[in-house]
């Protein structure tokens, strides 16, 4: 019977892999390491009161005997739920390796790898400059049935840019952008928007205003794929703030928590809908001070993770071993996922062939 349904599948010109999500949903943690997403907290660090607040806060609630259970303080829903029902890679302690293929090592060229599935060299700053690369966003916003049903939120404004917005025409609400109210809640998130705090500047919105945002509008529009960008996680790193990265890297996995109860609620998502959570880059990890920096001067800040979970993932947890990933094979692995080919004018990295369940 496999066999047959193999060769029907050649027959009508599909891949072996029948269509086994109908929706998407992207998320980045901008500048997360893979060293806390699997190891949990480092001790060096929430220890040392220059880069933890409250060393004592920061021991209750984020330190424990085991690296199981740290792990699961800082990221209870990544481990607890796409732990058991999907698959996490990135833990070079299991030998298992994620890298980005550009030479940079920091935001911009990361999501353009992410989104294009190509290192592309002209991506060299994190300007506003729109991408001039094919994203698998715009690629998935051209097929039929997916046209005007993909959305963007963002806390950094860079990533309109990174998604195109005006080219694509995919809607890319970023960083403190006015909106147009339609509900209540709408017209709270829009003065909220403008009246919180911008503690990182104008070219980045709180967190958790993005998320509810994009909650605000997949409950509206009920988007068929979502990427979903924050940027918080990145800008405390950078500021030293190793507790408060960790508070937000926590609040972040609550929302991904609450949306993920959200869409099985919900007719078009439940059961039908995939995710996959990355970041952008890593950061250094020795001497410890290293830890608020990545970029090329920054060892190892190359090193990236991955997890997902959803129909067409097969469950199979936390990977041990196998072949080195790329970011840039992301972008493919997003498509196959929704049953389509990820095709451009500009060099495409392969899907992850781990993660596709090609027996369903």
């Amino acid at each position: 019977m496999r066999l047959l349904c193999l060769w029907f599948s050649v027959l009508m010109g599909g891949s072996a892999l029948a269509q086994p999500a109908q929706n998407l949903i992207l998320v980045t943690l901008d500048g997360v390491r893979w060293q806390e997403v699997f190891n949990g907290a480092d001790s060096t660090l929430l220890f040392d009161p220059a880069y933890s607040r409250d060393t004592a806060s920061a021991r209750k609630q984020f330190w424990a005997a085991t690296t199981t259970e740290r792990r699961k303080r800082i990221m209870p829903f990544l481990w607890n739920m796409i732990g058991q029902q999907g698959q996490l890679y990135g833990n070079r302690q299991q030998g298992n390796r994620v890298n980005v293929s550009n030479p940079h090592w920091f935001s911009y060229p990361g999501y353009n790898e992410i989104l294009s599935g190509y290192a592309d060299d002209r991506i060299k700053s994190n300007d506003k400059i729109d991408n001039p690369n094919t994203t698998v966003l715009e690629f998935l916003n051209q097929q039929p049935g997916l046209a005007g049903k993909v959305a963007v939120f963002s806390s950094w404004d860079v990533i309109e840019a990174a998604v195109n917005e005006h080219r694509s025409g995919i809607p890319a609400n970023s960083a403190n952008e006015p909106t147009r109210p339609v509900t209540s809640a709408d017209s709270v998130l829009s003065d909220m928007t403008t009246l919180y705090p911008r503690d990182f500047g104008d070219g980045v919105r709180a967190d958790f205003l993005t998320y509810f945002s994009a909650r605000q509008y997949v409950k509206q529009k009920q988007p068929r794929i979502l990427f979903l960008s924050f940027d918080e996680t990145d800008e405390l790193a950078h500021a030293g703030r190793y507790y408060d990265h960790l508070r937000m890297v926590k609040s972040i996995d609550s929302y991904l928590a609450d949306l993920w109860q959200l869409v099985q609620k919900m007719p078009q998502y439940a059961g039908k809908t995939a995710i996959l959570v990355t970041t952008d880059h890593g950061r250094g990890h020795t001497p410890k001070a290293r830890w608020k920096d990545h970029g090329t001067k920054t060892a190892d800040s190359y090193q990236i993770w991955i997890a997902a979970m959803g129909p067409g993932i097969r469950a199979t947890g936390e990977q041990a071993g196998g072949p080195v990933l790329f970011q840039n094979q992301i972008a493919a692995t997003l498509a196959r996922l929704l049953g389509f080919d990820f095709k451009s004018d500009h060099p495409v990295g392969a899907p992850i062939d781990t993660i596709i369940d090609a027996t369903r």
